[in-house]
This record gives C-alpha cells, sequence and structure tokens, in this order.
C-alpha cells in the first residue's frame, strides 16, 4: 500500500475541497493552458453545453496565432492542444457524440497551422495529433457516423496532409466505414487521380524553388503532392481490404524495382500465400548494386525461398548475406535454422570469418552487437594497427564496453582516437581526446600484459614530443 504523502487522487482527497481549490488556483497562476482546463471543468459543470463554444472559440484561436513557436514555448503549446483534444474526447463525447466528432475534425484540421509555426524535432506535438486520430475511431463509433458522409471528410482530410497527420486515417475508420464505405472513398479517390489541379498560365506561375533542372513551380509540387497522396491511400485501402493486387497497382513499373518497394509487395504476397510471385517481385531488383539493397530484401528473399520449401537455398543465401555484410540477423536467421550441435560449430566459422574480415571497424562492429566482447578484443589487440582513430562513433562505445575486462584493448582504442585527432589537428575533439587520455591512464594500472603496447608515461613522453605545441589540447589536461 503506497504511503499516504505518495501523490495520487485518493491520498488527494483527504486535503478536502476546500483546501484543493486553493492549491489549483496557486499551482495554475502563470499558466495558461491549466487556468483553461480548469475554466473547461467549471464551464461542463454549470452548463455542459457550452463547452463546446469555448472550445470552439479556442480552436479558432490556435488556427489564427502567427507568432513563431520556439523549443521554450513548445511545452505550453503541447499542453494546450493536449487539454483541448482530451476536452473533446472525454467531455463533450459523453454528452454530444456527434458534435465530439466534428471538433475532433477541426482540431486535427489545426495541424498544418500549427507546424507552419513550430518545429517538432522531438515528434511531441505530432504525438498530439496522432492521439487525437486514434480518438476519431471512438468518436465516429459513438456518433454512428454515416459511412458515406465519414468517407468524403476523409477524402477532404487526405487532400490536405502536408506534415502527415492523416497518415494513419484509414486505418483508424476503416472499422466504421465498413466495405460500402471503403469502397465509396476509393471511389473519391480516383475521381481526385484523375482531375488534377489546374496548371495555371505560365506568367501567373509561382516559383517555389530552384532545381539543377530550372525553376520548381508551385504547382507541379501540389500536383506531384496530390497524387501522392492519393496514391499512399489506395495502398492503405488495399491493405485494410487484403487486397495485395490493388496494392500493388499503385506502384509504377519503375518503384518496383527499389528494393524497399519489392519488400513491401513480396510481403504482402508472402502473406496471402503467393510465395512464387513473392519471388519475382525480389527478383526484379538489380542486386548488382550491393550498397543499395537493403536488409530487409534480403530477409525476404531468404522467407520467401523458405516458404517455397527450397530451405537449401534459404540458408545459403542467408549466409552468404552475412559473409557479405557481417550482419547479426542473417547469422541470428541462419543459426535458429541448423540443429543442436551443428549451430555451436556454425558459429565457430562465423566467428572467425568476422575476426578476418578485411574491415576491421565493420568486424568490431559486428562483435559487440553479437555481444561477444572477448573476441572484440581480441580482435583490437591482434589488428591494432588497422584502427583508424576517426570512426570514433565505433571505438567510442567500443572502448566503453571493453573497459572493464579488456584495459588494453580500450587503451588501443583510445589512443587510436588520440592519434588521430592531435595528427590531423582537430581542435573540435581535443576535449574528447583530453578525456580519452584520462581514461588512459585510469586503466594504465589495471593492464597486466601490454604485448608491444608502449607504457603510458612512454605514450604520453611521445605526444609531448610530437604534439606539444599544441596548447589548446595540453591545456585541458592542466
Amino acid at each position: 500500500m503506497p504511503p499516504k504523502t505518495t501523490l495520487n487522487a485518493k491520498n488527494l482527497e483527504a486535503l478536502g475541497a476546500e483546501r484543493l481549490a486553493a492549491l489549483l488556483i496557486e499551482v495554475s497562476a502563470g499558466d495558461a493552458a491549466a487556468k483553461r482546463k480548469l475554466r473547461m471543468a467549471l464551464v461542463g459543470l454549470q452548463a455542459p453545453g457550452e463547452v463546446s463554444r469555448e472550445i470552439r472559440k479556442r480552436l479558432t484561436a490556435v488556427a489564427n496565432a502567427r507568432s513563431r513557436v520556439g523549443w521554450r514555448s513548445r511545452k505550453a503549446l503541447v499542453d494546450d492542444l493536449d487539454g483541448l483534444r482530451r476536452a473533446i474526447a472525454e467531455q463533450v463525447s459523453g454528452t454530444d457524440p456527434v458534435e465530439a466528432l466534428d471538433l475532433m475534425w477541426r482540431f486535427l484540421e489545426l495541424a498544418d497551422r500549427v507546424f507552419a509555426r513550430c518545429e517538432d524535432r522531438t515528434g511531441t506535438v505530432m504525438a498530439v495529433f496522432e492521439a487525437a486520430l486514434a480518438d476519431l475511431e471512438g468518436l465516429a463509433a459513438a456518433a454512428k457516423a454515416d459511412p458515406v458522409a465519414l468517407a468524403e471528410r476523409a477524402c477532404r482530410a487526405l487532400r490536405d496532409n502536408g506534415y502527415g497527420q492523416y497518415d494513419g486515417l484509414i486505418v483508424a475508420l476503416a472499422p466504421v466505414l465498413g466495405t460500402g464505405g471503403l469502397e465509396h472513398l476509393k471511389a473519391l479517390l480516383l475521381d481526385l487521380a484523375r482531375t488534377p489541379p489546374p496548371k495555371p498560365p505560365q506568367k501567373e506561375r509561382v516559383i517555389f524553388g530552384w532545381s539543377t533542372a530550372g525553376p520548381i513551380y508551385a504547382d507541379d509540387v501540389e500536383r506531384s503532392a496530390r497524387a501522392s497522396a492519393v496514391s499512399l491511400a489506395l495502398e492503405a485501402i488495399a491493405d485494410v481490404q487484403g487486397d495485395v493486387d490493388a496494392f500493388i497497382a499503385q506502384q509504377s513499373g519503375k518503384a518496383r524495382t527499389v528494393p524497399a518497394v519489392a519488400t513491401e509487395i513480396a510481403r504482402r504476397l508472402l502473406a496471402a500465400g503467393r510465395a512464387e510471385e513473392a519471388l519475382q517481385a525480389l527478383d526484379v531488383v538489380d542486386t548488382g548494386r550491393r550498397g543499395w539493397i537493403p536488409l530487409e530484401w534480403e530477409q525476404a528473399r531468404a522467407d520467401t525461398l523458405e516458404a517455397l520449401g527450397r530451405r537449401d537455398a534459404a540458408q545459403a543465401f542467408r549466409w552468404s548475406c552475412f559473409e557479405r555484410s557481417l550482419e547479426p540477423d542473417h547469422l541470428r536467421a541462419f543459426l535458429k535454422r541448423l540443429p543442436d550441435f551443428d549451430d555451436m560449430e556454425a558459429e565457430e566459422r562465423a566467428m572467425a570469418h568476422v575476426a578476418a574480415f578485411p574491415a576491421v571497424h565493420q568486424a568490431l562492429a559486428f562483435f559487440l552487437e553479437w555481444p561477444a566482447p572477448d573476441r572484440a578484443a581480441r580482435l583490437v589487440t591482434a589488428r591494432a594497427g588497422e584502427i583508424d582513430g576517426d570512426h570514433y562513433e565505433i571505438l567510442t562505445p567500443a572502448a566503453e564496453v571493453l573497459e572493464a575486462d579488456h584495459p588494453l584493448a580500450a587503451t588501443i582504442l583510445l589512443r587510436a582516437m588520440i592519434d588521430f585527432t592531435l595528427g590531423r589537428g582537430r581542435s573540435s575533439r581535443y576535449r574528447h581526446a583530453a578525456r580519452h587520455l584520462q581514461s588512459c591512464a585510469v586503466l594504465a594500472g589495471r593492464v597486466a600484459d601490454r604485448h608491444d603496447v608502449k607504457a603510458h608515461d612512454a605514450y604520453v613522453a611521445g605526444l609531448r614530443s610530437k604534439h606539444g605545441r599544441k596548447s589548446g589540447f595540453w591545456r585541458l589536461l592542466a
């Protein structure tokens, strides 16, 4: 049982209404969003119908706002928006589901104007609109929305999806739309595709930007955006209806040769029990451009071969992909399908392949992810001369992993980064290099066998001899 001082509703009840009211006034001072929330609750208590009026007023105010929202004021905006969303979903819906549904549509329509004046690098603003989209399904069901009218409103929304706020709309509304609503929405979208925005006279065209080919016109951007929105919506309807062929029909011949698109098609065909067609879809990709082939395409191809009963071919493909890329997921999938004991022998063979792999940093990354820290340490000490200190995105976490049990290997990695930083005069990294050198000093007392690696004092003396004039670095160690 939680202590009576824990902040929860039950414990706060003990304070009494008068004390709680005073505290609410105190904590809401200077917090506009909190005050609006309290005022909304009071309005709902006195006249439930007035809550909608207050919400509409606030939605209009947010829509008409023009001031930029920086990172300092973003939280207040998020609190304000989420308060409005909750008021619609929790207060209005209880007394008037039809009104609540209309208000939630209007709330979602705010997205374009909000994002136009607010950066959302953390995704907190979009999260509020995603929550509103999730609320929409329940509100539409509670309002017993007409599927045809709902489809028409959904179509209007999808036409204006500049920031992706409606990306999950079709999936959310599918249970309420039903077969008839989905078919009506599909017809509306196809009609929209047949009637692109008109092209204005040349002298009236607005230049949106520039490319190497010349000006980019706003009407071309709008036309392309509409075509993309229609195609994505038709894909979503196809998925909801389980219509693989309709999904494929939305992909151009050129798009089907893109690995990511081919993978999406193949996964759907495979789920539909059409493995032969899935393999054909995957094999239109030009695999000669190896750096262009994503892991997902390779996994889909192996799974498709397996579904066709070609188990040996699937395993051979997984192994060849692993040998080339050192992708741990390929090796895990390969080992998982081997009998007991055979997998142990195969894993040893794989580890030997990694240890001898030409790209030492790729091999190190594999051992860290597998994980096999002992093997990573052996790799580092055996191939120390190949370590490039510019690969700090790999070497830094590797040193952190190895420093506890493998201080010599960690020292080699840290020194590689120090040597690169000072050797190239990368002053922006001096602070990191100084920290690495301090770590080396700590590790030095724990290195039992240095092999041919210099002792710490000798290493520092060498640095001073070679880079003694880099005062910006040495000053950080004073």
